[in-house]
């Protein structure tokens, strides 16, 4: 008598075996394991770029403080021509320079501007601001401008007023302020005025008052 071979029973329908569920689920991860991981990758990029801190934002540019780097006391500044001529002096009693303008502020100055026509200017004010090289200088409060006689026989002058710009390479005096020009006895009064040194012009501004005394009779 034979046995039958014992072994699966074939589904009723005829159909393949049915495979363990542990068999499926691992048929299944691996088929989609590659749509997982790369989901993961989606996920943890975009997180990363979520939560990535920006740039920091760019400083704004600190403003320039308007503080003297270097101030002097008791001082006196030189100024020479490339021919060795001492051309210009300047004195004071403090000086504070200004790197963001590059100025200097001076405290009672007082000024001496050589000619090469052989004539001095004199220059004197409570206060000065003057570019780095002292070629310009605002005189302000009390300012004093002395000029020599030169030796074309141009006589001496003196300006006053409480404002004087002074170029000195140019030798020109100017002021929208009133000033007062003295010539000998003689004077004038303005509201403003530009004096040129090297033309021997003189522009004045009204209102306009001028008292002239001819030279040698004394004035009253």
């Amino acid at each position: 008598m034979e046995l039958p071979l014992l072994g699966p029973s074939p589904p009723p329908d005829g159909g393949l075996p049915r495979m363990p569920w542990h068999w499926r689920l691992r048929e299944a991860l691996s088929a989609y394991l590659p749509l997982l991981l790369m989901a993961l990758l989606v996920l943890a990029t975009w997180w990363l770029v979520k939560n990535t801190p920006g740039a920091p934002p760019e400083d704004k540019a600190a403003a320039v403080r308007h503080d003297p780097d270097y101030t002097m006391q008791q001082f006196t500044l030189q100024r020479f021509g490339d021919d060795g001529r001492l051309l210009v002096q300047v004195e004071g009693d403090q000086l504070r320079h200004y790197p963001d303008t590059d100025t200097l502020e001076i405290d009672a100055v007082r000024i001496q501007a050589f000619s090469a026509d052989g004539s001095v200017t004199h220059a004197t004010a409570r206060r000065a601001l003057s570019n780095g090289d002292a070629s310009e200088v605002q005189l302000l409060g009390g300012a004093r401008v002395d000029r020599s006689a030169t030796r074309a026989g141009v006589p001496a002058m003196q300006f006053e007023g409480e404002f004087l710009h002074a170029f000195l390479r140019t030798e020109q005096l100017r002021s929208h302020l009133p000033v007062l020009l003295r010539q000998g006895s003689s004077e004038i009064r303005a509201g403003g005025m530009e004096y040129n040194h090297l033309t021997q012009q003189t522009t004045f501004k009204g209102p306009v008052r001028a008292r002239f005394v001819p030279a040698g009779r004394p004035a009253r």
